[in-house]
């Protein structure tokens, strides 16, 4: 298989790393291999470092709270749900009839809802990039594959949870009817084979303040696209978006838990990685997306999603300022002068971002309408 490689600019990238919400510039330029797959090859946000000694013992001296506090939010899978509760039963005499009650219920339900919703299914698709991503962090990382660590169950389990999300949207919106599923295959091909550059390297404290961030910012989407389901009459997919953001819910509740324990055992740190992470703002994982056509579809899908209000500027700076006060950053005391600065910076950011938010809002109703070939290039 040939390769080209191009060498592109930051600037004619800028919407393809954007965060989602975007409020700054682009990082590092990136370079594009072009054939038949697509990969993007970035400078990495973090350098690979040994991690210290004294951060290692941290983190042994909480796998009891871990065992205790972490690994009680995994679900058993006998009592998880599966996407079997929410489809059709291919063996009942019934199933083409509960086929056609899908297509029926969803056949009046605008093009731009089905952009985020194929959007917000893509990127649970990716799965494998975020095992991959938790597998590269120290700490998390699963040196056998079924170490007994309690980090390393919590990231298998996790991720066994997490699959269930991409398995159901993905069987829906097949069975809806109403979207091109061979596009939104091939964009999820391009997406796992690109990669995430989600900021943290291999960092646990980076990790955590992400996934907290991530995994709230997650439930809100899918409790959003739920509520517009309903309001558009599929309360059976109302039922599923509600489901997949309760999950979320709980995973979130999981990683913010480990990074309350992080400022109370090591503060100064924390509110620096804190501040580190913020600086560099929040790419949520499916920034890559690439169907094959489109080289700014994550940006199309975000402003679709703004536009309806699944996820905004605003929500972006709620999750801040939720993190902030969950985590008691104002009142953290002993900390460095790196640590102080940093407790400054995060503590005032939501007031900074609040400034942005109407020009957020103006851009996303002012910005014309795109095909999108998940929706057989109809636009939206």
């Amino acid at each position: 298989m040939a390769l080209k490689l191009n060498l592109i600019t930051s600037n004619s990238l800028k919407s393809r790393a954007s965060t989602y919400p975007s409020f700054g510039k682009l990082g590092p330029s990136k370079f594009i291999i072009s054939s038949t797959l697509r990969f993007e090859i970035s400078s990495s946000s973090s350098s690979v470092k040994v991690m210290p000694a004294e951060k290692v013992e941290i983190f042994k001296s909480m796998e009891g709270w871990a065992v205790e506090n972490l690994l009680p939010l995994l679900k058993p899978v006998n009592e998880c749900w599966q996407p079997q509760d929410f489809l059709p039963d291919s063996t009942s005499e019934g199933f083409h009839e509960q086929i056609e009650e899908i297509r029926e219920r969803t056949k009046e339900i605008p093009d731009e809802y089905f952009v985020v919703l194929v959007g917000d299914m893509v990127t649970e698709e990716a799965l494998p990039t975020y095992q991959s991503r938790l597998n590269g962090t120290h700490i998390f990382h699963d040196q056998t594959g079924v170490a007994n660590v309690p980090w390393a169950v919590w990231s298998r389990g996790w991720s066994a949870e997490e699959k269930r999300h991409g398995d159901l949207l993905n069987k829906y919106l097949y069975l809806s009817g109403r979207v091109d599923m061979k596009q939104i295959e091939r964009t999820i091909q391009y997406l796992i084979a690109a990669g995430a550059d989600i900021g943290t390297g291999n960092n646990p404290y980076h990790l955590t303040i992400y996934t907290s961030f991530q995994e709230r910012a997650t439930a809100i989407s899918h409790g959003n696209t739920a509520k517009l389901a309903k309001l558009h009459g599929d309360i059976k997919l109302a039922q599923i978006c509600g489901t997949i953001a309760s999950d979320e819910k709980r995973h979130e509740s999981a990683y913010s838990k480990i990074a309350e324990k992080l400022f109370e055992l090591d503060p100064n740190d924390m509110v620096v990685a804190f501040a580190d992470m913020m600086r560099r703002k929040i790419s949520m994982p499916g920034q890559f997306m690439y169907d094959g056509f489109d080289d700014n579809l994550f940006q199309h899908f975000s402003i679709v999603a703004s536009r309806l209000g699944v996820y905004t500027a605003t929500d972006y700076r709620e999750i801040l300022q939720h993190l902030v006060e969950k985590w008691n950053v104002e009142k953290l005391s002993g900390l460095s002068s790196d640590g102080r600065e940093a407790q400054d910076y995060v503590c005032g950011l939501a007031q900074r971002l609040e400034r942005l938010e109407e020009r957020a809002r103006a851009k996303a109703q002012e910005t014309p309408l795109v095909p999108f070939s998940w929706i057989f290039d109809r636009k939206a």
